[in-house]
């Protein structure tokens, strides 16, 4: 071989194998120490997954399950003000409470309800069919009345909810069932405070006076009302200010998710207690909390079976109350 010819070949060899080097340096970086996923990926790898609603299939139970999770969706098209099967609900989706219908991770899912109902529950001081659990969220969060549950509406939603729990064990503890909880504040959630995170993060959804946004047919809203008369009832579990401010925090602003909240942990107590603090309809509670040692320490009205406050109770702090419950 031409001695010239072979130092033009190597040369080449020579400068492909840099480019290649090059090329790998740029996809992979210079470290070739391998990238460890972050730990809310981690988490969220082993957390729940709704199943896929495409798998649905065109049968007679199939089409029910379909239904129930229109019904989730747009629940006030079917049973709101101006409902075209029943006029029973304040025009509030139950999507608006639970995101996504009911799939979003802490976003107040239905993930667990399979697995937990019946249940007993301390607020009725009974034990509760799904049935009585939809229409706890109809009486409160929907400030409406009960459905029929032999309804093929009832029946929908049931049968939605318990495919959205196929596969989970009873009694399990799923990850990222219901609402995130937040660590207390060592003082009192502040509403003032929360107007001023309110008019900058959510006002320009749920509007200054807090009525929300309808869609354009008038028959449901697409950014629901958090006070005020076509609002959740103070009977609801929204209106406990951890509930509402754990909500906020991994869900809200609009599009955020919970691996990458917006809002700092004061920012989502003090806005939940600003909204709280808003007018909203009443509901006889007189008959909740009958073992009053089980009420919640949040839980806004009395009576209590400790010496703090109904304020204290509402706002918080709330780790004395916590610790004094520890205490018996």
């Amino acid at each position: 071989m031409d001695k010239r010819f072979a130092w033009q070949l190597a040369a080449v060899c020579l400068l492909t194998l840099i480019a290649a080097l090059l090329i790998v340096s740029l996809i992979s970086g210079v470290d070739s120490t391998p990238i460890a996923l972050p730990a809310t990926a981690t988490a969220d790898a082993a957390a729940w997954h709704a199943p896929d609603i495409h798998s649905v299939d065109t049968t007679a139970d199939g089409r029910l399950i379909l239904y129930g999770r229109e019904l989730i969706i747009h629940t006030a098209t079917y049973l709101g003000p101006r409902g075209s099967v029943l006029h029973l609900t304040n025009g509030m989706n139950c999507q608006n409470c639970h995101l996504d219908a009911g799939t979003r991770l802490w976003g107040n899912n239905y993930s667990a309800v399979a697995a937990t109902y019946p249940k007993f529950r301390e607020r009725s001081g009974s034990t509760e069919s799904i049935y009585k659990r939809i229409n706890d969220c109809m009486r409160r969060s929907l400030n409406g009345t009960p459905l029929d549950t032999a309804s093929r509406e009832m029946l929908a939603m049931k049968a939605y909810i318990l495919w959205l729990g196929q596969g989970t064990k009873r009694g399990s503890k799923i990850k990222g069932a219901g609402i995130k909880e937040l660590p207390y504040l060592d003082r009192a959630a502040d509403p003032a405070a929360g107007k001023m995170v309110y008019t900058d993060k959510c006002q320009s959804c749920h509007k200054e006076d807090g009525q929300g946004i309808l869609q354009p047919d008038g028959r449901s809203y697409q950014y629901p009302p958090l006070w005020g008369q076509h609002s959740f009832n103070a009977g609801a579990g929204l209106y406990r200010l951890s509930r509402i401010a754990g909500y906020v925090k991994y869900n809200m602003p609009y599009g955020v998710s919970s691996d990458a909240p917006q809002l700092s942990d004061e920012e989502a107590w003090d806005v939940a207690a600003y909204i709280c603090s808003q007018p909203r309809p009443a509901m006889d509670l007189s008959h909740d909390w009958p073992h009053l040692a089980a009420k919640p320490i949040d839980h806004p009205f009395g009576p209590y079976t400790d010496t703090f406050s109904e304020r204290q109770h509402k706002y918080g702090p709330f780790a004395p109350i916590a610790a004094a419950k520890a205490r018996k």
